[in-house]
């Protein structure tokens, strides 16, 4: 079990995403208000916030939204539950649908860094019910 300490959005492709108290998130869709928002099978990114610690621990200054992120939590590996484990965070239940993400175009923290977490360490998730999320929220998987 763990608990979600960011939610992040952002307005526009291509931007960063930035963290917000609370948001919806909507069924085959995503968090409400989200650029990245959609169907499909990446509606929403997940990733642990261990291993953005490890990732400051190099010397990188990231904060909450950087990697594109739209959930950070706290004591939950995301990257190590099979793909269709479901996660249930406030009133909404996620499915793993994706483990890591090719990055066509290294971004930002790649061309800083020589390094991004997210090709093994971000996961994918698609909404089976929506509902609203906050932080400080459990999330665990069921």
């Amino acid at each position: 079990m763990g608990t979600i300490q960011a939610i992040c959005l952002s307005d526009e492709k291509g931007t960063a995403k930035k963290a917000i108290a609370q948001a919806e998130l909507l069924v085959d869709h995503g968090l409400k208000g989200d650029a990245h928002a959609g169907s499909g099978n990446r509606q929403v990114s997940l990733l642990s916030l261990q291993k953005i610690l490890d990732f400051r621990a190099k010397g990188a200054t990231v904060e909450y939204g950087d990697f594109g992120e739209n959930i950070v939590a706290d004591g939950i590996d995301f990257a190590s539950h099979p793909i269709g484990t479901k996660f249930r965070c406030g009133e909404a239940l996620l499915e793993l649908t994706q483990i890591g993400k090719d990055c066509v175009n290294p971004c930002a923290i790649y061309h800083r860094m020589g390094d991004c977490i997210m090709p093994t360490q971000g996961v994918f998730a698609k909404v089976l019910q929506g509902g609203i999320i906050k932080t400080g929220d459990e999330i665990h998987g069921e």
